[in-house]
């Protein structure tokens, strides 16, 4: 009979205790970073010097200028005015002028300056009021009436006025009113007749037109889409 061989012992719990290492203990993690503070809004304050209020986004070099130019020197800040209420956009000379009387620069500096705006062609009336027609009218439709207006209230000389809306005659005037009438034609559907007709010849109205042109237009208007225009023919 042959001998039996010893067994081997159980290999599970030695190779256990012989690859065993020792722990690794990691640093502990690090505080984990603030997120930025968000600067808080700049709040509007008074100018010491101009007594302007001075807002958030307005343009830090035009205001130091006008700030650090003392009292005594009102041409330098009646300069520093008007290139700042000029920058990026246009202004009549008279608007101008209210600017500067508002903020105390004497009438007889003031006129100086202004002078020599208009001079070097950093005040121009003229163009103004062309570029006023020409946007308003194809922007928002107004009449020739209407621009005269506007421009009244902003200083411009009536010759120059009259000079700007003559870029306009009456056939340019019927085609942008038609076209305001068509646009707002949807709108007044299902009205009756009589009401349809005071809401587009008064809009015609606000914007200027004359009684006897926006009657006219809203009238062929209504009679392209079936409307009875019979008897819409006195003024409204």
């Amino acid at each position: 009979m042959s001998a039996r061989r010893p067994r081997r012992p159980s290999r599970s719990r030695t190779s256990r205790a012989r690859r065993r290492r020792p722990r690794t203990r990691w640093p502990s993690p690090l505080p984990r970073p603030r997120p930025p503070r968000r600067p808080r809004p700049r709040r509007p304050r008074a100018d010491p010097v101009t007594g302007r209020t001075e807002w958030p986004g307005d343009s830090p070099d035009s205001s130091r200028a006008e700030k650090e130019l003392s009292p005594q020197e009102p041409a330098e800040r009646a300069r520093a005015i008007c290139l700042r209420l000029l920058t990026g956009t246009p202004r009549t000379r008279k608007q101008l002028a209210d600017a500067l009387r508002k903020r105390e620069i004497p009438d007889e500096v003031a006129e100086e300056v202004l002078s020599r705006f208009e001079d070097v062609g950093l005040i121009d009336d003229a163009a103004f009021a062309d570029a006023w027609v020409e946007s308003r009218h194809h922007g928002r439709g107004l009449a020739r009436r209407a621009l005269a207006r506007e421009l009244r209230t902003k200083g411009v000389d009536p010759s120059l006025i009259q000079e700007a809306v003559g870029q306009l005659d009456s056939e340019q005037e019927e085609i942008t009113a038609r076209e305001l009438v068509d646009r707002k034609l949807r709108a007044t559907r299902g009205l009756d007749r009589d009401r349809r007709l005071r809401r587009l010849a008064g809009m015609l109205a606000r914007k200027g037109y004359a009684e006897g042109m926006a009657l006219r237009v809203v009238r062929q208007a209504l009679e392209e889409e079936g409307e009875d225009t019979e008897g819409l023919e006195e003024p409204f």
